[in-house]
């Protein structure tokens, strides 16, 4: 099955409009939460001025933050080898059209080409799959969170104490730099590579939703009571809600290591979701598919 490339960079572009201008429903309504939640005024004038900025955004359709960040693609469905030049053609339009800034430089020289491409750009994460539709997706990262990414390949045997400690770690060392309250993103298992991209998928879920895996879940539970009692609060001026959530993925990974990698979202914790149909309807979504 082939989709029109003309399709799926039309459907970048909107994607990555609707990514950077609206903020997902769960993520709204998890400021929403926080909020309700908090009684200090300085955690509440905080989420106060998020909200305010949100609705503003929408209502002009005005990126949410100035950092537009770095769009992050997953890909599931069967290969096509004009998909990553589509990804690429719709990146380029949406920084001249929504705009967005301007972000990607060579590494070594700072050149900054203009339009969010260069090699490697845009990051695009591809699974196989045989479904008759091609499901997109989009997670623009922001420096001020992907600054505080970490990887750490742990001693078996330190298990899952090991993982609580170093991502109770990860969060308190950022501390209001990633502009709380954040989303943690955790990749466990695998290989040092792969860790650290499950822990980008994971910013995928829904808040409020719970891994299938039990001790998964357990642990994503344990983590959000445990980060939310460390009073780092909204922007890191002291409050109850420290994290908006914590979602955690998993790969089998070698009998000698335990990679664990972290992810983190600022509050503007950005992402959209698009299913292409073999007959070109396309569906959009802000909170994801089955």
């Amino acid at each position: 099955m082939t989709f029109q490339a003309s399709t799926i960079e039309e459907t970048a572009v909107r994607l990555l409009r609707e990514a950077e201008c609206v903020l997902p429903p769960d993520v709204l309504g998890a400021l929403e939460g926080a909020l309700a939640q908090e009684t200090g005024e300085v955690a509440r004038s905080q989420l106060l001025v998020i909200l305010e900025n949100v609705r503003k955004a929408a209502r002009r359709s005005a990126p949410i933050c100035q950092d537009t960040g770095l769009p992050v693609f997953f890909v599931r469905g069967r290969y096509d080898a004009r998909m990553e030049a589509a990804l690429s053609r719709a990146v380029a339009r949406a920084t001249e059209e929504i705009p967005l800034r301007p972000n990607t430089v060579d590494p070594l020289s700072r050149v900054n080409q203009g339009n969010n491409l260069g090699p490697g750009m845009p990051p695009v994460h591809f699974e196989p799959s045989d479904i008759e539709h091609l499901d997109l997706a989009v997670l623009p990262k922001g420096a001020g969170s992907e600054n505080w990414s970490a990887l750490r390949m742990l001693n078996p045997s330190e298990g899952l104490e090991g993982v609580r400690r170093f991502v109770t770690d990860c969060v308190i060392r950022a501390g209001s730099r990633p502009c709380p309250p954040t989303v943690v993103g955790i990749g466990l298992g695998g290989t040092a590579d792969l860790a650290v991209a499950l822990s980008k998928k994971a910013l995928l879920r829904p808040l409020g939703s719970s891994n299938d895996d039990a001790a998964l879940a357990e642990l994503e539970r344990e983590l959000r009571t445990q980060l939310n009692s460390l009073g780092l609060g909204p922007m890191g001026l002291g409050g109850r809600t420290t994290v908006l959530g914590v979602l955690a993925e998993k790969a089998n990974c070698h009998t000698a290591s335990l990679p664990v990698a972290v992810s983190l979202n600022c509050w503007a914790a950005r992402k959209a979701f698009a299913r292409i149909y073999p007959d070109g309807r396309v569906r959009f979504s802000q909170e994801g598919f089955d």
